[in-house]
């Protein structure tokens, strides 16, 4: 049976004591003496880590990478996220996996919304869940034409899926990649599915590693100002206070 679903992110891995190598990496770039180059307190870690973004050298931020398990997102959100080419994927087959009764993913907006389907003003969300259902029998009736022979027939019968479809997908990016996917991501004016998986993972990557990413946010965080001209979302003040975060207190 089809059902809606909601986006879920899970912190599967990400490289040990992250800080250390960021530290040790960037230090060893100016170190005349590297006898304890991986030998740092985090108090050092967090110091250094602090000037050398500051100043722009963020390769060093390469040398860590996390990966995360996203469920119950679109493949139109997924079709947005391998845009970001400096990653890798592995995403839940609609060739090998039969999709006779899948989850989909539902835009919020149409909810208080209404169609008029043959003279009857019906829910948007209710005529969007009854095209879910017809799509799965579509899908259905052409898996069976073709002989309901798995992957030879789920590779053609996929054709009438929709965007809505849900899938899975495992992400891996370093630090300095994440840091420009929430930059992009964060923005009001990013689509809403993956706006809401760039909170989810800068929730997680603040709670793992805040030395880095308390800085992290949409672009107007950084420069104080909007970047899309006369196609702002108009609310500067309000996304800087959303993201802001007072790096002073301990």
């Amino acid at each position: 049976m089809n059902r809606n679903v909601n986006a879920k992110v899970t912190l599967i891995q990400h490289t040990p004591n992250p800080e250390q190598v960021i530290a040790s990496a960037g230090k060893l770039c100016y170190a005349a003496d590297t006898d304890n180059i991986l030998q740092h307190s985090p108090q050092d870690c967090q110091k250094f880590i602090s000037m050398i973004t500051g100043i722009g050298h963020l390769s060093v931020l390469e040398h860590v990478s996390f990966t995360f398990y996203i469920e119950g997102v679109s493949r139109a959100m997924t079709h947005q996220l391998v845009r970001h080419r400096l990653a890798s994927y592995s995403q839940r087959s609609q060739r090998y996996v039969n999709h006779s009764s899948f989850d989909y993913i539902m835009p919020p907006q149409l909810e208080g919304k209404f169609v008029t389907v043959n003279g009857q003003k019906i829910p948007a969300t209710l005529y969007y869940q009854q095209v879910m259902d017809d799509i799965a029998n579509a899908y259905n009736t052409l898996a069976s034409a073709l002989g309901d022979k798995g992957e030879s027939s789920n590779e053609d019968a996929r054709y009438v899926l929709p965007n809505a479809c849900e899938t899975k997908i495992f992400v891996t990016m370093n630090a300095r990649e994440l840091l420009h996917f929430l930059q992009e991501r964060l923005c009001n004016r990013a689509q809403w599915e993956i706006r809401d998986v760039a909170n989810q993972m800068l929730t997680i990557l603040r709670d793992t590693m805040p030395s880095i990413f308390n800085l992290a946010g949409p672009k107007c965080l950084a420069t104080g100002k909007c970047p899309e001209g006369k196609l702002t979302c108009g609310k500067l003040k309000e996304v800087i206070a959303k993201y802001k975060v007072d790096t002073t207190k301990p």
